[in-house]
């Protein structure tokens, strides 16, 4: 690993710029690696870009982020009064930046099936290569009483009442990832008379804004909503999503349901938005779907899948685990990425492209 000094990102310090794009292509130079991979449309891919061809082997583009959709979702969901065309006129010149990306490179890499997205804008040479959904463990942990009672305990419950549901959710606290609709839907299921607690993993620039919300919106039983933090201990996180009872998640804007393929790959059922990478995670038979960013209907989707689960866990477990092992494990994802690399490095060698 070779780190470039760089500024923080104002928004997340946790998230450095890449400015120096000479020093980028001087390294590759340096090191003339087979594969010259961007996992940025911003400064990385301008440094990436500079390098000389004869300095590597391909140039691959890994499409991580749908960062275009997410912006125009953001400004549509915090001015309103802008109309629909007008926001998406504004981010139209971007996609011209992501074709000129692909263009110069070999292939573009997606995680989610969204290649007809991709290929519908004019991005070039698009190939699905899913992730895996096993990397939080290694092996399926087991569910366990006290892992769940553990949880009960973060947000000052009995740790032996079997009748609180536990809802989790797992992921970066980022204004797109829509963490507000969660907490509100979380609010309104309280509101019906649904015993649950939610318990939200991770870190990011908005925790402090959601611990406020989780605060207002559940006013009375403020301490239902407890944020652990991010924990680095993934054996540890995999005890929690298997002992917990269902994952919700918020975020429509994702290329891949990382946080609900792992969740569900320790048997923890989940509830979705019907866009995004999320809503291809999604299984009829061990979750729910609801209109992205609609509280509302995500509080009903929640209620939907308690139930279900109340009434047939194991099988609702079941169901879950099966879904996940349709991904491959990461040594599969790893084998698969590096025979795509080894075809497009035999074809450049061959004179093809």
């Amino acid at each position: 690993m070779i780190r470039v000094r760089g500024p923080a990102s104002p928004y997340d310090p946790s998230y450095h710029l890449l400015l120096n794009t000479r020093k980028i292509r001087d390294l590759v130079a340096r090191e003339r690696p087979d594969v010259l991979e961007i996992h940025s449309p911003y400064m990385a891919a301008v440094g990436a870009l500079r390098a000389d061809p004869s300095t590597y082997g391909v140039r691959t583009f890994q499409w991580h982020s749908d960062f275009i959709d997410t912006y125009g979702g953001v400004l549509e969901d915090k001015l309103p009064r802008v109309p629909s065309p007008l926001v998406k006129a504004a981010t139209r010149p971007l996609w011209s930046l992501v074709r000129a990306i692909a263009k110069r490179c070999d292939a573009t890499l997606v995680a989610s099936a969204w290649v007809g997205k991709l290929t519908s804008r004019g991005v070039p040479n698009v190939v699905h290569r899913p992730f895996s959904g096993s990397s939080a463990t290694s092996s399926a942990p087991t569910r366990l009483v006290r892992a769940r009672r553990e949880l009960l305990a973060l947000a000052g419950r009995d740790a032996r009442d079997e009748r609180t549901a536990v809802v989790v959710g797992v992921g970066r606290f980022a204004i797109e990832k829509r963490w507000d609709v969660v907490i509100d839907a979380f609010s309104r299921l309280r509101a019906r008379g649904q015993d649950a607690v939610l318990v939200l993993f991770g870190d990011g620039p908005e925790r402090e804004r959601m611990t406020a919300r989780a605060r207002g919106a559940t006013s009375s039983f403020a301490g239902d909503v407890v944020f652990p933090g991010f924990t680095k201990d993934r054996a540890a996180l995999a005890r929690s999503l298997a002992s917990a009872d269902v994952l919700v998640h918020g975020c429509p804007f994702e290329t891949f349901g990382l946080s609900i393929a792992e969740a569900m790959s320790c048997g923890l059922p989940a509830v979705v938005p019907d866009d995004g990478g999320a809503a291809e995670m999604h299984d009829p038979a061990s979750g729910e779907r609801y209109p992205a960013g609609d509280a509302d209907a995500c509080a009903d989707a929640l209620a939907r899948l308690l139930d279900r689960v109340r009434r047939d866990e194991a099988a609702t477990r079941a169901a879950a685990a099966h879904a996940a092992a349709r991904l491959p494990s990461v040594r599969e994802q790893l084998e698969r990425q590096v025979e795509l690399y080894a075809s497009l490095l035999a074809r450049r060698a061959s004179g093809g492209r």
